[in-house]
This record gives C-alpha cells, structure tokens and sequence, in this order.
C-alpha cells in the first residue's frame, strides 16, 4: 500500500468534506501541519469542527481556517494569541468547547485507544463539570468527560518511513500522537522521508498502523510564535 502522496492537497483530496471533525497536532506553533492545514483552506471545505490545543495565530495555522470562517466549532484548551477567534467567539459567530489541557489529551488518548470515558477531578466545581454526570469515588467528586475521535487527523511530524512510522522532534511531539490514533483516518506531514526498516524501531513514536497518508515538506516555515530580544 502506497502512503506517500505528492502534494498536501493530493493527500486531502476525496478525503475532507463539509461537516466534519477535524483533529489537528501543535501547540502554539510548534509541530503544527502547515501545509496541511493551507491545503485545507484552500479545499473550501466548510462548517468543520477542529479539535486542536489552540487556533494557532492570526493569518497562520488554523488562524487560516478561522480568517476564511471554514470552522463552525473549536474544541480546544488555548485560545489566547489570536485576535480573529477572540472576536468570532465574542461576537457568536465560533462555537467554543472549552476543555483543560491535561483533559483535552486524555479525551484524545482515550479514542485512539477505544475507551468511550473516564473520570477526573479537573474542572469539578466549575463550568466545564456543567451538564456532565458526577460521581463519588473514594469520598472525592469526579467528573465524567467523553473520549474525542475525529473523521480526520492532521499531525506533523520530523520522520517517517514509507510505512508511516513516525518521529517527533522534541515539542513537537505534543498532541501528535494522541491526535494520530484519534482519527478515523489520519494524515501525517512529515521533513524527511526514509526508507522502511532504517528507523530504530525504540525510536518510533506512533506505529504506521495509524497512518493513511504521507506528504513531505521538507521546508516548513516554523515561525517563532513570541520572540523577546534583550538589549545589550
């Protein structure tokens, strides 16, 4: 079986369509699917809900897809940094799912690895208990949240092989791999492309079995998302 495809937007095609759910690797700009999430935009697909840790910056990451009003919902833990999702989400025009970052990566975990839900203590007492079924354990209340899985996933990663093996480079390991297994099917950007049975296999991140697609980009822009300069 052939993954690798030669462009990003070959790698989406037939493959994304209005409505669906969309769950995307980074934090802040860092292991973000650039070229994915532009040929995203550029597919006019419409009405999407994006499961991502944040919205990534005005004009840049899923800023792209907010500016071109492609997501109708965000699910996501981070939502500073980006002026356009502050006034969609003010003015009603973005539906915000709220979710603690530790949460958010469990919910993921937990639908790549097929567990409906769990329980936690995060977020009892507030706002992102409400509506949710509590219960006692231990003398302790815990409050049950539901396992995200997604029809898409759009991760980024250093290396892969031809089978879809993946390595991450240090943060951008991120939400990676949990968006990877998340996904009903899944594509992976990756920087270099080798050939199959030349990564250490205690090296490998998130096993091929969860990869569809393959596009290189072996030069990605990778913007510094605030840089602070001392003077001499």
């Amino acid at each position: 079986m052939n993954k690798l495809y030669p462009s990003a937007q070959a790698a989406l095609d037939s493959l994304v369509a209005d409505g669906q759910t969309l769950a995307v690797g980074g934090f802040g700009l860092c292991g973000i699917p650039e070229a994915l999430i532009a040929a995203l935009r550029d597919s006019g697909v419409k009405n999407l809900t994006a499961i991502s840790n944040n919205a990534g910056v005005d004009g840049f990451g899923l800023g792209l897809l907010l500016t071109t009003r492609q997501i109708r919902k965000m699910i996501s833990s981070y939502v500073g940094e980006n002026k356009e999702f502050e006034r969609q989400f003010l003015s009603g025009e973005l539906e915000l799912e709220f979710t603690p970052q530790g949460t958010l990566a469990e919910k993921l975990r937990a639908g790549g690895a097929g567990i409906p839900a769990f329980f936690t203590k995060t977020g009892v007492g507030t706002v992102v208990a409400d509506g949710k079924e509590l219960r006692e354990f231990d003398g302790e209340t815990y409050v049950m949240e539901r396992a995200l899985k997604a029809d898409v996933s759009l991760v980024k990663a250093w290396k892969a092989d031809r089978v879809g093996n993946l390595v991450f480079r240090k943060t951008a390991r991120n939400f990676n791999p949990m968006i990877a297994a998340a996904g009903k099917v899944c594509v992976a950007e990756v920087e270099e492309l080798v050939e199959t049975g030349s990564l250490d296999p205690d090296q490998i991140h998130t096993p091929g079995i969860y990869v569809d697609r393959i596009v290189v980009n072996a030069r990605p822009e990778k913007r510094i998302e605030q840089r602070t300069l001392r003077s001499n």
